[in-house]
């Protein structure tokens, strides 16, 4: 379970305030990749009850998600950042570029100027002069980047719900874009819609035959 350990530690070495950056949407398919970015200063406290249920959102349930989502957003303590990069970014740049860019695009969101970012994964964010540490696992390891897990995946959630309104023979509602078997089968019955990443397989392929 993530803990509150080492938000303390910097706050304790004189940083002000601290952010966990997290994603979601690298693996799909279709639509967005969306980061997060959920930053305190040092009189924030999660308490007990709220550290116990933050986790890593991939090991929580959609409602679960849905009801921490909904306690951190209107949660004074903690001020919130998103950011997305759009399928067509994603094509351009590459969907590790364009997830870099959707964390600093999160970042420059967060109204209280974080001073110290702990960045999931292996790398930290590009072209910012903000100290960071690229914490690996980070989401199931501290409380801000599990956070920040919740809300990008809610988020990003969301943003497939609403597509599925446009497109509604692909089910975007169900499986968000990921390559599910019903996808799978909706994608090759119907073809790539305009919200499918033209560079990732079988899309690729399909958008090939049919050119």
């Amino acid at each position: 379970m993530p803990s509150f350990v080492l938000e303390k530690k910097l706050f304790s070495d004189g940083y002000k305030i601290i952010a966990g950056v997290d994603e979601a949407g690298r693996g799909p398919l279709a639509g967005p990749v969306v980061a997060a970015c959920v930053a305190c200063n040092g009189r924030f406290s999660p308490g007990k009850k709220l550290l116990a249920q933050v986790n890593d959102s991939k090991k929580l349930s959609a409602k679960k998600r849905a009801e921490l989502f909904f306690l951190l957003s209107n949660n004074d303590g903690l001020h919130i950042g998103i950011g997305a990069s759009n399928h067509q970014e994603i094509d351009q740049f590459n969907i590790f570029q364009a997830t870099l860019l959707a964390m600093k695009r999160a970042v420059s969101k967060v109204k209280a100027r974080p001073q110290f970012l702990l960045v999931d994964g292996r790398f930290t964010i590009p072209n910012l002069k903000t100290a960071q540490q690229a914490v690996i696992k980070g989401d199931s390891r501290h409380f801000l980047i599990a956070a920040a897990s919740i809300v990008a995946k809610v988020t990003r959630d969301q943003m497939m719900q609403d597509w599925h309104k446009r497109f509604p023979q692909y089910n975007f509602f169900s499986h968000k874009g990921y390559a599910t078997r019903e996808h799978l089968r909706q994608l090759t019955k119907n073809g790539p819609c305009a919200i499918h990443r033209q560079t990732f397989q079988p899309v690729a392929s399909l958008l090939s035959r049919i050119k």
